[in-house]
């Protein structure tokens, strides 16, 4: 919810019998005062007791569950639902390689030597080890239960498709409609550059429901 404030200004002008009245002078922007950032190696550990005391999860199930609820609700009323997810964190959680890479983005490299890091990424996806992320497989679901067409669309590259089905399928993501990937060799500024457009041709082919994901 937001809360939009509205300052009202009031003044009195006073006119010369040929001055011309300039209005208000904007209110000088209030600066917060600089803070000094918290300490890295704090976050890391902050994340870590997040996740592993089950907060993670249950602030999950919290976001997924009203997605749930009108899945149901509106799934039967249309005539072509459609329900779109992105892969990486959540539907498959890469929990065990960002770990190991102090919750760095470490892209290239092997990742062989798991607890440890350094892990790359594209090695971690290529082993298709990744998690079930449960309160998206439960939306997941919901959706193939109600009749919907289910559209995973990721920023992974379309190199890594046999690895990525084949980890989607093993934690029981079966049934989709369709695995959108960028093609090989492609650039963008930002996952949404590419994962925009292709929820707008969906959506223009569809006209029905959207979930999942959004940037």
């Amino acid at each position: 919810m937001r809360t939009v404030v509205a300052l009202v200004i009031g003044a009195l002008v006073g006119f010369a019998p040929t001055a011309v009245a300039e209005p208000p002078a904007p209110p000088a922007p209030i600066i917060p005062p600089p803070v000094q950032p918290a300490n890295i190696g704090d976050l890391e550990f902050t994340a870590t007791d997040y996740y592993n005391s089950g907060a993670y999860l249950t602030d999950l199930q919290i976001a997924t569950a009203p997605a749930i609820a009108w899945i149901n609700d509106e799934a039967p009323r249309v005539n072509r639902p459609a329900v779109m997810f992105d892969i990486d964190e959540t539907a498959l959680s890469n929990w065990e390689a960002l770990k190991a890479n102090d919750f760095g983005r470490v892209y290239n490299g092997d990742c062989d030597k798991l607890p440890k890091g350094p892990c790359g990424l594209i090695a971690w996806d290529q082993r298709a080890q990744s998690t079930v992320i449960q309160p998206t497989m439960d939306v997941f679901t919901t959706a193939r239960d109600r009749g919907a067409a289910i559209f995973f669309i990721t920023g992974r590259a379309e190199t890594q498709r046999a690895a990525t089905e084949r980890n989607l399928r093993a934690v029981g993501y079966t049934g989709y409609s369709e695995l959108i990937m960028e093609p090989a060799g492609a650039h963008y500024v930002s996952a949404a550059d590419f994962k925009a457009p292709q929820r707008e041709k969906i959506g223009d082919a569809r006209r029905d429901i959207c979930a999942g994901k959004c940037e």
